[in-house]
């Protein structure tokens, strides 16, 4: 059930005040109870009292029949508001709106009528590359003939087989491509989730990539490419993912098929780029990339500046956290003052990661520790991948036995083998099974057998075929070799 509250609570400034004002077209005086109960839950968001306001409007708690009356009234007038503000915001919207008038003339009997609001719509539709509503709008053309000769059926029924097969392949591939997507976005690559769910996936766009309706149209390619962009990350094959971007980015540049529709995939496609420059080493190129994706952000009126200025910072951070860590941590602080990265607690979660792996790696071990309190404590953490929290928590383990606090690093570990038992005892995770079991006795080793012991250890990461401790947090092998070297029995 869709609750009035929650429609109320999302309304941008533009979109409330274009309620009152439809609210108001007509009969506006200040005892309508409609635009009291709107300004009401307005103003109080997320803390809406209804015998409070049901008192105010009626005076009477018993009232409640006439007050649900009221929500669901007040709630068709908002939706009526928010049709009539967005039936032009965008072209996809304008479609939608010509094909309604068609049918409702189409109801008039008017097929005059309804058939030029469908020609416009077909031509809007095409132009936009909307396969959905083209699908529907064939659809109506071809009704139209069940109606009157002067409408030739046989155009529309080949127009719309063809559209069903481009139709097929995006559907195929948004399906696939949702999925995957899930996902990798729950599991942040640190499990083994999408294995086997990737030779599917390949082979739908093995099957479609070549076929020549697909190579005309731009909004399909950029499907393709989102397929095969995360293909290669789910396999972790950055040199190619790179290679295939600047080949994708440049075509799409020379061919002129960016545009505001497909704005959001540009910047989409240089954060991916910055990205694998970062894996692929080549830091000085992958910082030039993050100014190019930064100056793109402020294309178009800057209409997607506030979604990717996250990865505009992130994509600093991972680079200056290789060649200059103390200009990384300043990054970060500018970031986490932003309230664009305020308000999306799905990333302030690696703000705080990544701002406790900088003060670890810089000694600054009770700022880790603190970082680290205030990412467990984000209420996205519990909806996190398992593995990605175990590995969490080791990190914090190791924060406690650098600062030296007995009494937590006990605590920690017990916490630590209790609430991961399941994936512990998961061969799979035997490279943290046994580091953990190195920490644990860390104090008890000489240098000689703290030395086999990371010896042993190194040979556990190289042989491991699935495990790749390029995702580990902090790197368990660096960490124990500078171990080996400290002053030791």
């Amino acid at each position: 059930m869709i609750r009035l509250y929650d429609i109320v609570a999302a309304l941008s400034k533009e979109e409330n005040r274009n309620v009152t004002l439809f609210l108001n077209r007509t009969n506006a005086h200040d005892q309508r109870k409609d635009t009291a109960l709107f300004d009401y839950i307005r103003k109080n968001k997320g803390a809406v009292i209804e015998e409070e306001i049901l008192l105010k409007l009626y005076g009477n708690a018993g009232e409640k029949n006439a007050f649900y009356r009221l929500k669901n009234r007040l709630a068709h007038e908002v939706n009526k508001s928010l049709l009539q503000l967005h039936a032009d915001k965008n072209p996809y919207n304008e479609v939608v709106n010509l094909f309604l008038l068609s049918r409702i003339f189409a109801s008039k009997e008017a097929f005059d009528i309804s058939y030029q609001y469908l020609k416009n719509a077909e031509k809007k539709a095409v132009s936009g590359e909307f396969y959905d509503l083209l699908d529907l709008i064939y659809s109506d053309l071809i009704k139209l003939s069940q109606e009157s000769l002067d409408y030739n059926p046989i155009r529309y029924i080949e127009q719309r087989k063809a559209n069903h097969k481009v139709l097929h392949a995006l559907q195929e591939i948004d399906d696939m491509l949702a999925a995957l997507m899930y996902r990798i976005k729950i599991s942040q690559n640190y499990s083994k989730a999408n294995f086997q769910f990737t030779e599917l996936f390949q082979k739908t766009i093995d099957e479609f990539v070549n076929d020549k309706e697909i190579r005309k149209s731009t909004r399909l390619q950029l499907k393709i490419y989102h397929s095969i962009s995360r293909i290669l990350l789910q396999q972790r094959d950055y040199t190619s993912l790179e290679d295939y971007l600047k080949l994708t980015y440049n075509d799409f540049i020379n061919r002129k098929l960016f545009t505001k529709d497909n704005h959001d995939s540009k910047l989409q496609m240089l954060t991916y780029l910055v990205n694998a420059l970062f894996k692929n080493n080549r830091i000085h190129e992958s910082l030039q990339v993050t100014e190019e994706l930064y100056a793109a952000m402020h294309e178009y009126e800057g209409m997607l500046y506030n979604k990717y200025l996250f990865y505009y910072y992130n994509s600093q951070v991972i680079n200056y956290q290789v060649t200059d860590k103390p200009k990384a941590i300043e990054v970060l602080l500018e970031a986490k003052t932003k309230p664009e990265i305020q308000n999306l607690s799905f990333y302030t979660v690696f703000v705080y990661l990544n701002l406790a792996v900088l003060y670890f790696d810089t000694g600054h071990y009770r700022n880790a520790r603190t970082n680290l309190a205030k990412l467990k404590m984000s209420d996205t953490f519990p909806k996190m991948d398992e593995v990605f929290r175990l590995k969490v928590t080791i990190f914090e383990l190791l924060t406690f036995y650098e600062i030296g606090d007995i009494d937590l690093f006990d605590y920690q570990l017990q916490s630590l083998r209790k609430e991961f038992k399941t994936s512990l005892a998961d061969p799979l995770y035997e490279r943290e099974v046994k580091f953990i079991s190195i920490v644990a006795g860390m104090d008890q080793f000489t240098r000689e057998e703290l030395k086999r012991e990371a010896l042993e250890f190194q040979v556990l990461s190289d042989s491991s075929t699935r495990q790749k401790n390029d995702n580990d947090i902090i790197d368990y092998n660096e960490w124990l070799v500078k171990k080996t070297k400290q002053k030791r029995p």
